[in-house]
């Protein structure tokens, strides 16, 4: 149970991370928005982050091994950059029309994959 629960507090805690740091750039479109000034954009900006925050930290405490969790330090870390990676992407294709997948990226991912192997590998 506490493995599911981390995995979807992390991957909520990427999809508010993705929006606060990617999602001006989006917004932009938008004749109201791109008028903002830039302290204006951080402040929102880190409005969204701070939801971030309410998944990324119970994820860390409820998935740490410390803590009665299931996953190492280095395991949570490497599954939260996977979850990050993931959510970008599917971010950049859905939202952003003129990004690309090309078979780079398949690769680099694959060998992501690879990466969370050896990490739980005993």
């Amino acid at each position: 149970m506490k493995v599911f629960l981390t995995i979807f507090l992390l991957i909520t805690s990427n999809i508010f991370m993705t929006f606060a740091w990617y999602g001006h750039l989006k917004m932009r479109e938008y004749k109201w928005f791109d008028s903002l000034p830039l302290v204006v954009i951080i402040l929102i900006s880190w409005g969204i982050a701070l939801f971030e925050y309410f998944f990324q930290v119970p994820a860390n405490r409820i998935g740490f091994k410390g803590n009665g969790g299931p996953f190492t330090l280095l395991q949570l870390k490497v599954i939260q950059e996977v979850i990050t990676l993931v959510v970008f992407t599917v971010f950049s294709l859905v939202l952003f029309k003129n990004e690309t997948f090309r078979w780079n990226h398949l690769v680099g991912f694959f060998f992501l994959v690879l990466a969370v192997y050896f990490i739980f590998k005993k």
